[in-house]
Order: C-alpha cells, then structure tokens, then sequence
C-alpha cells in the first residue's frame, strides 16, 4: 500500500511538471516571441495614434518582460558591481532599467517595416546563449543583431546586444568606467538620474 501511495504521488509530480518541460521556452523562441509582440505592437493602429510618452512606456513594458537587467548591470559594471553597497545596486538597476527601456523603445519607434529574419541559436556554454537575427533593411542591407541570454530559473532572459559587433554592455562599461574612474558610485547614479529625468 506504501509503495502505491509513494507511485501515486511520483505520477501526479510528473504529470504536473510536464507542462513546464514541454512548453519552456527555448532561447530563440523567447526572443522571437518578444520581437514579434513589438512588431505587432507597434504596427496596430490604435498604438500609432496615441502620445509619443505613452508609446515610450508600453515598448519599453515589453522590452522589460525580456530583459535580465541585474545580470545586464553586473556585467556592465563588471568588478565595480561589488563594490556598490546594496541599496545602490538596486537603484543602479533601476536606473538603467528606465534608461534602456526608453533608449531603445524611442528607437524602435523609428522603425518603417523591415523585415527581421532570425538565424541560428548558439550555446555559449551551460544556461547561456546567442540568438543571431538580422535586420534586412530597403535595400536589402542586412545590420546583424545578436542576442546573449541567460537562463537561470527555467526562464532565458536577454543580458546583451550585440549590434554589428558592438556590444552594449561592453559600451555602456566604457562609459561608466570613465565616470567611476574620477567619482564615486553615487556620482554615476546621480548622472543616470538626470539622465531619466531628461528621457
């Protein structure tokens, strides 16, 4: 009686994880799935004639559903990420939350019917990835865009862009080494905070 009970209790675990097992997303598939929600998005009429600020905010909602923006901030930072006290690694994050999500959803807003075409799915190594795509443009000119994502909790999430070879977490450390370099950590969050505030 034992034994069935604890085979019982084996099938329903099995039966009701495997939803999760079959359904979870590859790394393409969920930067496919979130490109095309913004294609969609921002080809529906209704969302071409609202405000430009409230367009802003509903692309950027959904580049957030993609994005890992600790993992993004840590990489950014690189080893001065630990020497950040926790409260500023939270408004760190924060900040650059809002800054990217608004960086790139202005761009994306520039967009005129390109076609995006997605290639090949590349395992960097265990729980990360790159998603290559390109922009096909007019004319035909294709402008490379390669995603690097993580999965750390069934989930892959996007930590970095790379667009024609350039890396923005590799460009956004650049910068912020420079400023941390002369000033302190606070120094840089008061600069992304006017930064924000500027849109």
């Amino acid at each position: 009686m034992k034994k069935q009970v604890t085979s019982m209790i084996l099938i329903v675990a099995v039966i009701i994880a495997m939803p999760f097992q079959v359904y979870a997303a590859t790394a393409k598939e969920t930067v496919e799935s979130g490109v095309n929600k913004v294609l969609k998005t921002l080809g529906d009429p209704t969302f071409k004639a609202k405000p430009k600020d409230v367009k802003i905010k509903e692309i950027g909602d959904i580049i957030g559903e993609v994005f890992d923006f600790t993992e993004l901030s840590k990489r950014t930072l690189g080893r001065e990420w630990k020497k950040m006290k926790a409260e500023q690694q939270k408004e760190f994050v924060e900040l650059f939350r809002e800054l990217l999500q608004g960086v790139y959803a202005d761009r994306l807003l520039a967009y005129t019917d390109q076609k995006i075409i997605f290639d090949k799915e590349i395992e960097l190594k265990k729980g990360r990835a790159e998603v290559q795509s390109n922009i096909v443009l007019s004319d035909g000119t294709k402008v490379p865009i390669y995603y690097r994502l993580t999965n750390k909790s069934g989930q892959w999430k996007t930590y970095d862009l790379i667009i024609e070879g350039v890396s923005m977490v590799k460009n956004y450390r650049t910068q912020f080494r420079q400023i941390l370099a002369k000033d302190s950590a606070d120094k840089l969050i008061e600069i992304l905070r006017e930064k924000v505030k500027k849109g």
